[in-house]
This record gives C-alpha cells, structure tokens and sequence, in this order.
C-alpha cells in the first residue's frame, strides 16, 4: 500500500512553473541587487529570539481551549502571559 502520491516528474507545475527565457532574460544576480536585500535573502527566516521558548504537549477541557481559540491569533502567546502573570514571573 503506498502512503504517498506518486508525482509525474513530467507533468507540468502551476506552482513552480519551468522558466521561460523571458524570464532568465529579467533574473538579476544576487550580486546585482541592493545590499540591504543581499542581506535578507542570506539570512532568511526571522531573527533568533533572545530568549526562545520551549515546545510541549499540553492537554485541555474543550471548553476552556475553546474560549482561548475564539480570542484569535496568537492565543498561545496569550496563554503564555496568563501563566507568566499568575506565577508573578
């Protein structure tokens, strides 16, 4: 049983097109751009946290996970703060 698709190396790819000379003919060398986006594309991802935090499993009441998803985006970082605060750290 074969638990990944088998991709056609041949068939053609929307998201990563094959390069036409038009677009060869525009390409500039990373040499060519301007320093400060030489710089960025060198290092990329974002900046190395002073102090990271520490990844672990964690289980929840559905209800109260609930209501911490339905404050939005960043609720873990949300949750994060409740705990820091309750500890007084």
């Amino acid at each position: 049983m074969k638990t990944q698709a088998t991709r056609n190396p041949n068939a053609p790819d929307a998201v990563n097109p094959e390069w036409t000379d038009a677009m060869f003919a525009q390409a500039k060398r990373l040499d060519d751009l301007p320093a400060r986006l030489q710089a960025k594309l060198r290092t990329p991802g974002r900046p190395k946290a002073e102090v990271t935090k520490e990844r672990i499993s964690i289980r929840l009441s559905p209800d109260v996970l609930a209501v911490l998803r339905a404050t939005g985006p960043g609720w873990q970082t949300r949750v994060d703060t409740i705990l820091r605060e309750r500890f007084a750290l």
